[in-house]
């Protein structure tokens, strides 16, 4: 499976949404520079995140955006869905019906084994990421990132947050 590269930047940006204090948005051109990335389609994710109501947004010079629930409450699975949708990562188109030695009007009960298995991985993978919010991923980014490195990040973003 192969995400979106625009999850990765939702993730990423949320990350940095989620150090703002009260009140400061920080726009589409920050966020894009502070993470090397062309803003018209940073744009989009962002977008997805905003109809998804994981951000919220502002117009005007102190613009931008901040996240609009607790980073408790939102989750790597909910940022995944905003960019990716709800689907299921694997459609059945049940080709085992193409089988020449199937009986005429041979009807399966249920799904297929291979169906099974990969609705029981995607669930998996689903359940891993619903476990994970973004407040879990500051505490390891904390951890992972020098202190000098994770001030200097903060006071960069605070210098450009409206």
């Amino acid at each position: 499976m192969i995400l979106k590269s625009q999850v990765e930047w939702a993730l990423h940006c949320c990350a940095i949404l989620a150090g703002l204090p009260d009140g400061r948005y920080l726009s589409t051109k920050a966020l894009a520079e502070f993470h090397g990335l062309p803003k018209e389609y940073l744009s989009k994710a962002l977008q997805s995140l905003s109809q998804a109501k994981l951000v919220e947004s502002t117009l005007g010079p102190s613009g931008g955006y901040r996240l609009a629930r607790p980073t408790a409450d939102i989750t790597f699975l909910d940022v995944v869905e905003a960019v990716e949708g709800k689907e299921r990562t694997f459609a059945c188109s049940n080709i085992r019906a193409n089988n020449p030695c199937r009986p005429e009007g041979y009807c399966d009960a249920g799904p297929c084994a291979v169906a099974r298995v990969m609705w029981d991985a995607d669930e998996a993978w689903r359940a891993k990421l619903r476990s994970v919010s973004l407040a879990t991923l500051v505490r390891t980014l904390e951890q992972d990132i020098p202190a000098t490195l994770w001030q200097s990040s903060f006071e960069w973003v605070l210098k450009r947050a409206g």
